[in-house]
């Protein structure tokens, strides 16, 4: 036992013992001799609390005596008596001890002095039945049951005298003895042990005997044990559950491993072709912004070369572009790669270049020289022979789905719808609503109208982000603001001047004048000329703003972002003229015609032009 336990131990016997008769009390608490224990509580005088002297009407104590000593009981005998202690007078001094007993009705009178008797019983106070025999417990000892007289009974088994039994309860061979009682007519009845039992006075409390029930060790009853072959069950399932998740582990694991390392080219071989002509045509469409190890899958995929490992190795870390290609199966990977990256785009399917003031139609400059246009530049991308099948679409195919198709059917903006379907049978009221930019999928499989739709779709959209909607200074429409914005585009050369023509327009608007720009003219002319001259100002064409006022029915040119934004936010100033001087493309403005005629000299001068000039 611990020094926690016993000290908790002898807390709970103090307060066990507040509700014991005092005569009890004093019995176990004070030595046979007088002598005082240093293990027992001290012996206090009968003092009432507050008090100076022993209380009045108190019996004196009797001395203690001779402790009982136990005795043994013969088979078959009886328990032998012994004589009874008579009370002992006070002592001379006046001190005494207070013994009190339940039956007492008055205080005892003093008596002689008597030599002490050994201390034996006393009266029974009262009759306590006949306890039955209680099975003995394995999980912890048993108290010895509480009787009415001085000493109890053990129990000693005879093949082993050094064991103890500590309760006659455990016992099961009992008998009935009668002890007779001086203080009662009854005798009492008390069960005797076996034979090899004896009678012993009581043990000090501070030993660990269980004397004290519920206060000296107590081991709770142990949980009933599950039956052996259910635990092994359940072993046999969480061993089983284990090694299926292991094994799924493993095979996770491996398997990323393993498409990891083939990925990277690890489990590919160096398998080449060798025929630089191949074999057949194939269109092969990469993903933007692929790694060469994709580029080299997707070709492998398509039998155009023999392994990811031979593409990578003839690449060599170039920059390749994604796209659609038409190129050769079975060919050497070295061969693959030059195709891919030909600065010429020979074998590129699909590309479509639309740059900054560029037209529907193809135009024919004063030098003879063609300027091919966006519908000829769609045709040229997807028009494609596929071994001896020919794809792609033309451009009079173009233009009949841009002429009849509905605004809906060719991706046209609500900004715009109404313009477009006021011009229904002219191909040229799609004008300006593709965004100059490179297209890099416009698929040969796919019709006229379902090109335009993406493209327009796609440039209203972006048309949109550079604020077409919602940063618009001009004071125009939507619609509008986009046609102007192409007379900008088509005017300026450098793009710092931009705002000002923006704002030139706008103030030739606020006044109702005429715009008089040569751009305009030239849009519907078969050869442009930057010098107009003679007839070309009589051009009866919507489009000729030196015949009619006001703003012409369409955009004349694809409207790059620069001139979009000069157009939303035009420059603060009074212009009303504007002329290019030199090659250079320097433009001088001006307030007064006077001014603007000036300025048109000094172009006279440098040759750029020659009508007006003296």
């Amino acid at each position: 036992m611990t020094d926690e336990r016993r000290r908790t131990r002898h807390r709970d016997q103090g307060r066990r013992a507040e509700g014991m008769d005092p005569e009890r009390l004093r019995y176990f608490t004070q030595p046979a001799e007088g002598t005082p224990h240093t293990r027992h509580r001290r012996r206090r005088s009968a003092q009432a609390p507050g008090t100076t002297g022993p209380i009045p009407g108190l019996t004196p104590a009797t001395p203690p005596g001779q402790r009982a000593t136990p005795v043994r009981i013969p088979p078959g005998g009886q328990i032998p008596q012994q004589p009874r202690t008579r009370p002992v007078p006070p002592a001379a001094d006046g001190q005494t001890e207070a013994r009190t007993t339940p039956r007492a009705s008055r205080p005892a009178e003093p008596q002689p002095p008597q030599p002490a008797e050994p201390h034996a019983s006393r009266p029974a106070e009262r009759q306590s039945p006949p306890r039955r025999p209680v099975p003995p417990r394995e999980d912890r000892p048993v108290a010895e049951a509480e009787t009415d007289t001085d000493f109890i009974v053990e129990r000693r088994p005879a093949p082993a005298p050094d064991r103890r039994v500590d309760d006659p309860r455990d016992a099961d061979d009992f008998r009935d003895v009668e002890v007779p009682e001086p203080s009662s007519a009854q005798p009492r009845r008390l069960r005797a042990a076996r034979t090899d039992t004896e009678v012993r006075a009581l043990h000090d409390p501070g030993e660990d005997d269980g004397w004290w029930p519920g206060v000296d060790d107590v081991e709770e009853p142990a949980a009933p044990r599950r039956p052996r072959r259910r635990s092994r069950e359940k072993q046999k399932q969480r061993r089983a559950v284990v090694a299926v998740a292991v094994v799924f582990m493993l095979a996770l694991v491996g398997g990323i491993g393993y498409f990891g390392l083939k990925t990277l080219g690890v489990f590919d071989s160096r398998k080449d072709y060798t025929n630089a002509a191949g074999t057949s045509d194939v269109i092969v469409d990469i993903p933007d912004n692929s790694t060469l190890a994709d580029f080299g899958r997707i070709l492998v995929d398509a039998d155009v070369v023999g392994s990811v490992r031979a593409f990578v190795d003839a690449a060599d870390g170039r920059p390749i572009s994604g796209g659609i290609y038409k190129l050769r199966t079975q060919i050497p990977a070295s061969t693959a790669v030059e195709m891919l990256t030909d600065e010429s785009a020979t074998h590129r399917v699909g590309r479509v270049v639309v740059p900054p003031g560029l037209q529907l139609d193809s135009k024919t400059g004063i030098d003879g020289k063609v300027t091919p246009g966006i519908f000829q530049r769609i045709q040229d991308a997807t028009t494609v022979d596929v071994n001896g099948r020919s794809e792609g679409v033309t451009v009079t195919q173009l233009e009949e789905a841009a002429a009849n198709s509905t605004p809906e059917e060719l991706g046209v903006p609500s900004w715009a719808k109404e313009a477009v379907e006021s011009m229904t049978g002219d191909h040229r009221r799609i004008e300006g609503l593709i965004a100059p930019a490179t297209w890099e999928r416009v698929e040969p499989q796919d019709s006229p109208v379902q090109i335009l739709h993406d493209m327009i779709a796609k440039s209203a959209t972006m048309f949109e982000s550079w604020g077409l909607l919602d940063k618009n200074n001009s004071g125009l429409q939507p619609y509008e603001t986009l046609v102007a914005a192409s007379i900008v585009e088509r005017e300026v050369r450098h793009e710092e001047d931009a705002p000002k023509v923006a704002r030139v327009i706008r103030n030739r608007l606020d006044r109702d004048q005429k715009l008089e720009m040569d751009s305009t003219q030239n849009y519907t002319a078969d050869v442009t000329n930057i010098d107009v001259h003679g007839d070309a100002y009589k051009a009866d064409t919507e489009w000729n703003t030196y015949r009619y006022k006001g703003l012409p029915p369409t955009p004349i040119a694809s409207v790059g972002m620069p001139a979009l934004e000069a157009m939303l936010d035009p420059a603060p100033g009074r212009w009303l003229y504007f002329v290019t001087v030199d090659t250079a493309g320097t433009t001088r403005f001006a307030d007064t015609f006077e001014e603007h005629k000036r300025n048109r000299e000094e172009a006279c001068d440098n040759k750029l032009v020659s009508t007006g000039c003296q």
